[in-house]
């Protein structure tokens, strides 16, 4: 019998660590601490999205930012991805911080709904910091980060994606979104581009908002 259990996770090869609650009797289970390791030990981490995402002025294909929910917290993750021509033979398919078997059905939708031919390219997907995200939220980024790096066309640097893709290529709305477009309008994102069935608070924070309905109509518009 215990009051708290909690879980302490995070990359040995990342500086940034992750304290769930898995257990509280005094309390939510869903609150999060984030926290940096340092020589000294760890410090508290306030404002984890702009850590967490790359301060270059190039713009590389390959990379999108996803509006995502850390237990009550939302923040902002870069997702990387690199496709290229298999080599072996054999498709390879690598994660890190993502569900594999999430992406291979995300590249199936891309196969089936918006005709890309996958079957025969390696895809590799990283989630950059060490942080490990089952918010379905982060679905559209790593599309879009998929197909950027498939065309080789850097997404804007000011755009940022919420929404899950379903099997037959629609996007689903998602929860929380209020608070997911007010953390990417405090980093300096102009536009986010989720479902048409979320609830549009854009006009209070001042965001463009894109509200879409399909996966096709997201390649049309990153990259038509």
């Amino acid at each position: 019998m215990v009051d708290t259990v909690l879980h302490f996770e995070g990359d040995r090869n990342h500086i940034y660590r992750i304290i769930r609650s898995q257990k509280n009797r005094f309390g939510s289970t869903d609150e999060i601490g984030i926290y940096e390791m340092l020589s000294t030990g760890l410090r508290i981490v306030t404002n984890p999205s702009e850590l967490l995402i790359s301060q270059t002025d190039r713009e590389m294909s390959g990379h999108a930012i996803a509006a995502t929910i850390e237990g009550v917290r939302p923040l902002m993750i870069e997702v990387q991805a690199l496709v290229s021509t298999a080599v072996y033979g054999t498709p390879q398919r690598s994660t890190t911080g993502f569900n594999a078997k999430r992406l291979n059905m995300l590249l199936a939708v891309l196969e089936k709904r918006a005709g890309f031919q996958l079957g025969s390219k390696d895809v590799f997907l990283n989630i950059t910091g060490g942080i490990s995200s089952e918010d379905p939220a982060i679905d559209l980024a790593v599309v879009a980060a998929v197909l950027s790096s498939y065309h080789d066309i850097a997404l804007p640097k000011e755009i940022c994606f919420s929404a899950e893709i379903g099997l037959s290529g629609e996007l689903r709305p998602v929860s929380k979104l209020d608070q997911r477009i007010s953390e990417s309008q405090k980093l300096g994102f102009e536009t986010i581009i989720t479902s048409k069935g979320g609830k549009n608070k854009s006009n209070d924070i001042g965001i463009n908002f894109l509200a879409l309905t399909k996966i096709e109509e997201v390649v049309a518009l990153l990259f038509a």
